[in-house]
């Protein structure tokens, strides 16, 4: 699903050759930096940076692959990348079961003023609250965002601002892809995608990589309109590699004043059994 050559290739040609004293006029075709040049500006012979770009040498030393972070001028998000993609044929991660405990399904009801979701690390929904079943206008066990976005609700406008999603999201699935190779489902899942998007297939083949813990989301709902909503990443701490969600609103902003609205518009529901419950259930 992603490699280590291919990695390093989009990031060189990312690389403005005068960023790293590289003086630069009109004879030069390359996109970026040549190989020669990050092998010596990394310390590692030509033949032997050549080699890793043709994904014939693996496993590089720690010391490597940080001068390599270094000259690619790497963030510390794609350094973490590159460094799992290097350890890759040594240590295979693996691939949790995504199975959230009753406990924390109970913490995800107890969330009564803003939407809130269980995902795993494909961006598969295993639990949602009330408010995220009528944010989302779906029942959300069985959803996956990723599919939602690209293949489902690029047309209809959920998501008011649907091209930074789509970047969050491949970001994502780039991390997933070097964390869990040899996780078949989310394999499937990607070549769906690129199957399906042709945005996805051009995204991907950028391989940026994201990690987004918090941050901005907007939507437009269409029954109570424009949501200007923050979302909160929680890694749960129990090694299922799945994380909470809460999308928030600020107090006194219009946003406040929609989720309330949008929760007096399932008033009838009474009070039946949310979806954690009823998951947990069956």
């Amino acid at each position: 699903m992603d490699d280590l050559a291919g990695f390093l290739r989009t990031r060189r040609a990312r690389v403005a050759p005068d960023t790293v004293g590289i003086p630069v006029d009109g004879r030069r075709r390359v996109e970026g930096l040549r190989r020669e040049e990050v092998a010596h500006l990394s310390g590692v012979s030509v033949d032997y940076y050549v080699r890793l770009e043709q994904g014939r040498a693996t496993q590089p030393s720690e010391q490597v692959v940080d001068a390599l972070a270094r000259v690619l001028g790497l963030d510390e998000t794609e350094r973490g990348h590159l460094h799992r993609l290097a350890r890759q044929r040594r240590r295979r991660a693996r691939v949790p079961a995504g199975r959230p405990r009753p406990e924390t399904l109970r913490v995800l009801d107890l969330v009564a003023g803003a939407p809130a979701m269980i995902l795993d690390h494909r961006l598969d929904v295993l639990a949602g609250n009330r408010l995220a079943r009528l944010l989302y206008g779906r029942p959300m066990p069985g959803v996956n965002t990723a599919r939602h976005i690209f293949l489902e609700e690029a047309e209809r406008g959920l998501y008011a601002e649907w091209e930074r999603c789509t970047l969050d999201v491949v970001g994502h699935l780039r991390l997933a892809a070097g964390k869990y190779p040899d996780d078949s489902r989310l394999a499937s899942l990607i070549g769906e995608l690129a199957m399906g998007s042709e945005r996805f297939r051009r995204l991907w083949a950028r391989a940026d990589v994201r990690a987004r813990t918090h941050g901005r989301k907007s939507f437009r709902h269409p029954l109570v309109g424009p949501l200007e909503l923050t979302q909160e990443n929680f890694a749960l701490p129990d090694g299922s590699g799945l994380e909470l969600i809460v999308l928030s609103a600020a107090p006194g902003s219009p946003a406040e004043d929609g989720l309330r609205l949008l929760a007096g518009l399932d008033a009838d529901a009474g009070d039946a059994p949310s979806e954690t419950h009823a998951r947990r259930h069956r």
